[in-house]
């Protein structure tokens, strides 16, 4: 779970009443803002303060993530410089305890800001070119007393990573200048298990495929091929995913197991029978059928199942 504050601006009312966020992609001049690609970042569950004039009235919460929408008819006239075509993000808001100014707070706010891409000018006025601005925990934290919902939401701590490999490709991702900065954080996210990847991944599987393990916090989005072997595209690719429990992760991702595009398990001979039998896995094992969107990836998968088995 993260912390974002979006400045409204003229069609405020409109998006906390209809329960969303509403960007274009690209400014008037066809250029990228940062205020617009956060967009594709937020993920559900996460935490947004809304601004709306000069005052802080709403929270809300991220239900889904971001897709690419046509500006809503009910902003009217308003926004008639824009694009028709820009990002949705579904949020459910609801008035904070106590709302209030950031110019009055300033002495609070000003320890916790970012020093690039801030929500809020040196007065306490919105930034005009940011629409949705990510926020620091603390931040997000000082906000969340100022409102009056203080110790009532949590974010949820991002686990530390210690795998050399995996180090390496965050490295080499944040090394690379050609990405945009928010891609960046995509695929870090993605490396990490996290993320747009993740969310992605939930939405074609929301349960383990063997399992029907149906609790997020314990399954895995495993990807189908792996990340060495994919380009950023295929990292960040929903279909090139399943959500597997992580037993079946472990065996899925050394190759032991397998799967048709109907779902039927494929079994490497090597692998112990007492294995599957100690986890209640039938060797037969058909699970549901896979999207036609995953058979590519699934196919390199089975690829290298069929010669590691001939290997052996």
């Amino acid at each position: 779970m993260g912390y974002w504050w979006v400045n409204h601006k003229k069609t405020g009312k409109r998006e906390v009443q209809g329960g969303f966020l509403w960007s274009p992609k690209r400014d008037r001049r066809g250029r990228p803002l940062r205020g617009y690609d956060n967009m594709e970042l937020a993920q559900p569950g996460d935490v947004v303060f809304s601004m709306i004039g000069a005052q802080v009235g709403h929270i809300g919460i991220v239900q889904a993530l971001a897709e690419t929408a046509t500006k809503p008819e009910e902003f009217g006239k308003a926004g008639d410089d824009w694009a028709r075509e820009g990002w949705k993000l579904p949020v459910t808001f609801q008035p904070v305890p106590q709302s209030f100014r950031p110019k009055a707070q300033l002495a609070r706010l000003k320890p916790h800001l970012p020093k690039a891409h801030s929500p809020i000018n040196q007065d306490g006025g919105g930034s005009q070119n940011l629409y949705l601005a990510e926020i620091s925990d603390d931040l997000g934290e000082v906000l969340l007393e100022l409102v009056g919902l203080a110790g009532q939401v949590r974010p949820t701590s991002t686990p530390a990573v210690s795998s050399t490999e995996v180090l390496a490709d965050i490295q080499q991702i944040e090394s690379d200048q050609k990405l945009k900065p928010t891609t960046r954080e995509q695929l870090v996210k993605a490396r990490l298990g996290q993320g747009v990847f993740r969310n992605r991944v939930l939405k074609l599987h929301p349960v383990c495929k063997v399992t029907g393990m149906a609790d997020p916090r314990l399954l895995r989005a495993s990807h189908i091929k792996p990340w060495r072997e994919c380009n950023n595209t295929e990292r960040l690719d929903g279909a090139n995913g399943i959500m597997l429990s992580p037993h079946i992760d472990a065996l899925f991702d050394q190759g032991l197991i397998s799967f048709e595009n109907d779902g039927r398990m494929l079994v490497r001979p090597d692998l112990p029978a007492e294995v599957l039998n100690q986890w209640s896995i039938p060797a037969s094992l058909t699970v549901s059928p896979f999207h036609a969107s995953q058979w590519e990836y699934l196919a390199w998968h089975r690829e290298q199942w069929a010669s590691t088995q001939a290997a052996g």
